[in-house]
């Protein structure tokens, strides 16, 4: 059950990147620097900050000769970062579109633990049966590859539970790595379609649990308080990660 991993793109000769990774660890060819620069959150998002506390920016859709380039973000070598949000809302998706640059990185998915045990089980198993292996053998390799990955380790996690998000920056403080939690807003309806497209619903009750906790974390973070243990946060939305997301490490 061996992770994606990434292999750090080779580097022009002022260490500018010049190629990039998909999710299976293939070269994708040269990585173009984003170019632009943010625009000022607006609407339903204005007040909200960075853990800094410096007013929070959305990072608008770049473009590149009128095609749409991945959202770039910085962290640091030997990250801890955290793909979070409602269940359906888009991470493994958006996982299958992740550019790294700068560093090799290790993907830790729970899909990919339900793969190798829907494999291994009767087919005749319904996966509600195994849903909580699933998720105690994932949390397990998260520990594991914190402890032991090189690189960057990026785990998809829902986090909507404080002791959940809790757990993972004690991981990340344990095992000397920076802590990114990046946020995937969708909307109930959003997330919903989502789990009917995958072809796996989560219960009413529990979806709801999580629509509530979801909400409140992004109401917090528009007003300037988000979750607290992380060196870096982003609020994201579907529109702003359209074209994927690229991951650039920084030695600052």
């Amino acid at each position: 059950m061996d992770p994606p991993r990434y292999s750090p793109p080779s580097t022009g000769p002022a260490g500018h990147d010049t190629g990039a990774a998909d999710a299976a660890g293939r070269d994708t060819g040269p990585a173009t620097p984003v170019t632009g620069s943010a625009s000022p959150v607006t609407g339903p998002d204005a007040g909200a900050t960075s853990p800094d506390g410096q007013p929070a920016r959305r990072v608008g859709q770049e473009t590149r000769g009128g095609q749409p380039e991945p959202l770039t973000i910085p962290v640091q070598p030997r990250s801890l970062v955290v793909l979070a949000g409602l269940p359906g809302a888009g991470k493994s998706t958006l996982l299958a579109r992740l550019h790294v640059a700068g560093a090799p990185a290790t993907v830790l998915d729970s899909d990919q633990v339900r793969t190798v045990l829907r494999a291994a089980l009767p087919a005749w198993v319904p996966y509600r049966w195994y849903r909580p292996l699933v998720h105690l053998a994932h949390r397990a390799r998260i520990l594991g590859h914190a402890l032991t990955a090189p690189g960057l380790l990026v785990v998809h996690e829902p986090s909507t539970r404080s002791t959940t998000r809790g757990a993972l920056v004690a991981v990340g403080l344990l095992t000397g790595r920076s802590r990114h939690l990046l946020w995937l807003h969708a909307s109930p309806a959003e997330a919903l379609a989502g789990q009917r497209d995958r072809g796996r619903l989560i219960r009413p009750g529990a979806f709801l649990r999580h629509v509530r906790r979801a909400r409140a974390v992004r109401e917090r973070c528009l007003a300037g308080r988000p979750p607290r243990g992380w060196t870096g946060f982003r609020l994201l939305d579907r529109a702003a990660t359209a074209a994927g997301v690229r991951l650039s490490v920084t030695f600052r």
